[in-house]
């Protein structure tokens, strides 16, 4: 008897035609299919008008054991199954495929699992369907045992080779119940992300159907995805994940300036500390009361996170810092901005943080008093600013190269402890400073976008441009400097592009060289990661960047007047409002410039953190504990103070640094992922996905932030890594983000623009410094534009024009 749909839901019709009729039954797209139960074969009529019902051929002719795709045993490649069978060789395929269930190796395999099934197999029959794509996909993932994963394997064509192996195709896992892929292998096979997410969709509807896990596979024809096959999982599963409540949103879209790429280990653990020592300290300044700063305590040391190695804000942290200060409700839009994310915090997060803040008359009288003590923290930063310095020249004295290098671990620990009390405990000019330049910035911006348009936002860039003593602006002044010294030195020219680092330091710029490098010798690409190697240790950087200055051909700095006068003309008429318009943008300029000048001082506190701490890894190294003394940046800052301290739980930092060395290769091979992360659960479930690859465009013309006014047309150099890049003269730089390490770069350029930063970015300020126009905050742009392009910038509006 033949069984058709829901005839087949009967133990005759075999694991296979049960489940085939059941998922007809529960309306998935089934292929037209009908059963010989088990040990039974059709006569021709009936077989004939059986395919009638099927439509035309061919067929799949396909085995269903009493016991295939059960719970404990799938059968999968026990038995035989026959593709694309003609019409009329249907009996004989049913034939073969019925005998197939005699063979040794099933024998073997039921004898191992204690199975006694010993009847043939009933058979499927199913109307082949010409498929574009094909594959098999598990609502958990079958190796690694997770419930919180679904699996998808692809192919072009029919799906028959990828199940028994002998093509690879694609792999995706995705993250539940979001179903956000996480992880991919192959070339995508030509699947859209859409039709990957619609088979995990499927195979998540199929485990709801059956009531567990499934292995299904599935077919695209014509655009239609079908079900061909539904069975449950039968390898070991972990236990399904409780439920969890935890929101969790990560942000890089202003840190990434600071730390770029993949961050090390102990960087990133120094970071954490510094970070919750400064802000505890700030919120206290502010008139937080210390029991409420011990209290969220947890909060100040998880502002950070690392993901697949990149250092993201986990900014619900950040905003419930922030909430502790009065006025947080009624200024959260102002938080946003001053934190430079791209995008506001969720409604969702915002009900948690907000949820019992006080009335608005209680907020007004704490804005107040908190006012009032940063007026008398603003009042008190010069002698506050004197202070912090001395403490650094104290630090500084301490820690030159020549004492480090005698410093037994015991010793190197207990001045880095002093660092930490001196100054990453005692943080308080810059993040005075910082804060108030925010408000000083933005005040003035705001007041004179209000009160002059557009030609009042030019007047503040024009006052900020050329103050003369912004630090940051120095490296490229020198770098200019030696450059037009060497400029007629063939022979040592040619010494700085071979970076013949003796004959360099031979020439007529070695004084210069040597001066630089006592000042700027911890400046370097990407300097506030330990990692880095810094001038001091590697001046080749150096050497190209005098080269490069050497040839460029810059013109004086274009003629801007008097930019006080300018300011004077866009609010002329408005005497109250101009003289208000110059006491916010002198304040605005001297915060700027103590931001960016306490930033450096920033550089060097750094510097000699990096250096106590690799000469830590130096005496590890001699004592066998790692296999360099640059593996130390691979562990990090409880494990090495532990290590020395006593209260380290690993003796092996030699395995641990390997461990972290294998995860950041593996990180350093996939993709940055998104500036903003949304995680449902605890932070180690975080979605770690790849940015999304933005179609190319064919746009002409783009908009970013006005940085730093003038027009230049010139050609783009798109430069991901300035280490070792150098280029010509008014070339346009063009890159992700910048930091200090790029001054190089800076010196010739004729204008930049950069994805990220702000008006208040290294990049905007120094390039204002120098006079260059600059636009930040041009999204994609390296995507966008390509190198050798020909650019028009506007660093007054923003608008970046390819030719």
């Amino acid at each position: 008897m033949i069984l058709t749909g829901a005839q087949a839901d009967i133990a005759a019709a075999g694991g296979k035609g049960r489940a085939l009729a059941r998922a007809q039954a529960a309306g998935f797209a089934v292929p037209p299919f009908f059963v010989m139960p088990s040990g039974e074969m059709p006569d021709a009529d009936a077989l004939g008008a059986a395919l009638a019902t099927l439509g035309p051929g061919p067929y799949a002719v396909r085995s269903s054991g009493l016991a295939e795709d059960g719970a404990e045993a799938s059968h999968a490649g026990q038995f035989e199954s026959l593709l694309n069978v003609p019409a009329e060789e249907v009996a004989a395929a049913i034939a073969q495929v019925s005998a197939s269930g005699a063979g040794e190796g099933l024998a073997a395999y039921r004898s191992e699992r204690g199975i006694a099934d010993t009847a043939p197999p009933a058979v499927v029959v199913q109307r082949m369907i010409p498929a574009s794509h094909a594959g098999v996909a598990f609502s958990a993932d079958p190796v690694a045992g997770r419930r919180d994963r679904v699996v998808v394997s692809a192919t072009q064509g029919l799906g028959d080779r990828l199940v028994a192996g002998e093509v690879d195709g694609s792999g995706w896992w995705l993250a539940r119940p979001a179903l956000e892929v996480v992880a991919t292998t192959g070339d995508g096979e030509g699947l859209s992300p859409a039709q990957v997410r619609e088979v995990a969709e499927l195979c998540l509807a199929a485990e709801a159907a059956f009531g567990g896990p499934q292995d299904i596979e599935w077919a695209f024809a014509g655009g239609a995805l079908s079900l061909l096959q539904s069975r449950p999982i039968t390898s070991p599963l972990r236990p399904a994940p409780l439920a969890d409540p935890g929101f969790m949103v990560f942000d890089n879209s202003n840190i990434v300036e600071s730390y770029p790429g993949i961050v090390a280990p102990l960087t990133f653990s120094f970071a954490s500390y510094a970070y919750a020592r400064v802000y505890m300290a700030f919120v206290a300044l502010l008139g937080v009361a210390p029991e409420r700063i011990r209290a969220e305590r947890v909060v100040f040391e998880n502002m950070l996170s690392r993901i697949e190695g990149r250092v993201y804000y986990n900014l619900g942290n950040w905003h419930r810092a922030l909430a502790m200060l009065p006025g947080y409700s009624l200024n959260r839009g102002f938080m946003d901005g001053m934190m430079g994310t791209s995008a506001p915090l969720p409604e969702r997060l915002l009900g948690q943080i907000e949820h019992g803040q006080p009335q608005r008359f209680k907020e007004y009288a704490r804005m107040a008093r908190s006012a009032w003590r940063l007026w008398r923290a603003s009042r008190a930063l010069p002698a506050t600013s004197a202070l912090f310095r001395k403490r650094l020249d104290r630090a500084l004295k301490a820690t030159t190269p020549e004492r480090v290098a005698t410093l037994s671990l015991t010793e190197l620990a207990a001045e880095y402890r002093r660092i930490e009390a001196d100054l990453l405990d005692r943080w308080d000019a810059p993040i005075v400073n910082d804060f108030l330049c925010m408000i000083a910035f933005g005040a003035a911006r705001k007041a004179l976008e209000g009160w002059a348009g557009a030609e009042g936002t030019a007047a503040l860039n024009d006052v900020l441009i050329g103050q003369g003593d912004i630090i940051s602006a120095r490296p490229a002044q020198l770098i200019r400097t030696m450059g037009e010294t060497a400029r007629e030195d063939t022979a040592l020219l040619a010494a700085l592009d071979a970076q013949e680092r003796a004959a360099v330091e031979a020439g007529i710029i070695a004084a210069g060289i040597a001066g630089y490098i006592a000042e700027f010798g911890d400046r370097c690409t990407e300097e506030l990661k330990l990692e880095s190697v810094t001038l001091d240790e590697d001046p080749t950087p150096l050497f190209a960047a005098i080269a490069a200055a050497a040839r460029s051909r810059h013109g004086p700095a274009p003629e801007r007047g008097d930019p006080w006068a300018r300011l004077d003309e866009a609010l002329k008429g408005k005497p109250v409002k101009r003289r208000v318009a110059r006491w916010l943008v002198r304040w605005a300029k001297d915060r700027v410039r103590d931001r960016e000048n306490l930033r450096y001082e920033r550089t060097r506190i750094f510097g000699r953190a990096r250096r106590v701490l690799l000469a830590m890894g130096t005496q590890f190294h001699a004592m066998g504990l790692l296999s360099t003394p640059r593996d130390v940046f691979l562990l990090t800052l409880p494990e090495v103070l532990g290590a020395i301290e006593g209260f380290g739980v690993t003796a092996d930092l030699a395995g641990l640094a390997e461990v972290r060395r294998r995860e950041m290769e593996r990180a350093a091979a996939l993709a940055d992922p998104p500036e903003r992360i949304v995680t449902e659960g605890p932070a180690c479930a975080a979605a770690t996905l790849a940015a999304p690859q933005l179609a190319a465009s064919d746009e002409r013309t783009r908009s970013g932030t006005g940085a730093s006014a003038g027009t230049v047309t010139a050609v783009a150099r798109v430069i991901a890594d300035p280490r070792g890049q150098s280029i010509a003269a008014g070339e346009i730089l063009v890159a992700r983000h910048t930091d200090p390490g790029w001054i190089a770069l800076f010196a010739s350029a004729g204008a930049i623009v950069v994805e990220r930063g702000s008006l208040l970015s290294h990049s905007a300020i120094v390039a204002r410094e120098l006079g260059i126009p600059c636009v930040v905050g041009l999204s994609d742009a390296t995507r966008w534009i390509t190198d050798g392009d020909m650019l028009t910038v506007d660093g007054a509006t923003g608008r970046v024009s390819k030719a």
